[in-house]
């Protein structure tokens, strides 16, 4: 299973928001400076995450996104399936609507395509934004220090 450049820069731009949880709304222009992703491709992803509820826009000159819900309930697994579309390795194993083949009674690799899509949902919904900023600032504790003059 491979993400697209949509799963990719959308849990990108979700940890962005979540490192500035708390601010107040976030533009995507700043998002966009911060990551090197266009903005007007941002403009589609957050779109789509609007939907699925996990953003919220402000309007106005001073407007942007912040998250829907804190960056504890938010988790890896809800965006990438917000952006993706199931994870499921093949179509005859979507969650929700599995695309049955004529040999699906008698199917044994059917097994094996059930086990990676149930192991690759519990691994991205284990998982949440917190998670991402934690190991964020461990990994730059320097961003943790923020000088005004």
């Amino acid at each position: 299973m491979r993400l697209s450049t949509k799963g990719r820069y959308g849990v990108k731009s979700m940890l962005d928001l979540a490192l500035h949880d708390g601010e107040g709304p976030v533009a995507l222009k700043s998002i966009a400076e911060r990551q090197e992703i266009s903005e007007n491709y941002l403009e589609q992803l957050f779109a789509t995450l609007k939907k699925a509820g996990h953003v919220n826009s402000v309007r106005g000159a001073q407007g942007g996104y912040m998250l829907a819900h804190s960056p504890e309930n938010i988790t890896i697994g809800s965006i990438l399936r917000a952006l993706e579309g199931s994870l499921a390795p093949v179509d005859c194993v979507i969650e929700d609507e599995p695309n049955r083949c004529s040999k699906s009674d008698k199917c044994v690799t059917k097994i094996v395509w059930e086990k990676i899509r149930d192991k690759v949902n519990e691994a991205v919904d284990s998982i949440t934004l917190a998670d991402l900023v934690e190991e964020y600032k461990k990994a730059n504790p320097d961003d943790a220090y923020i000088y005004y003059i």
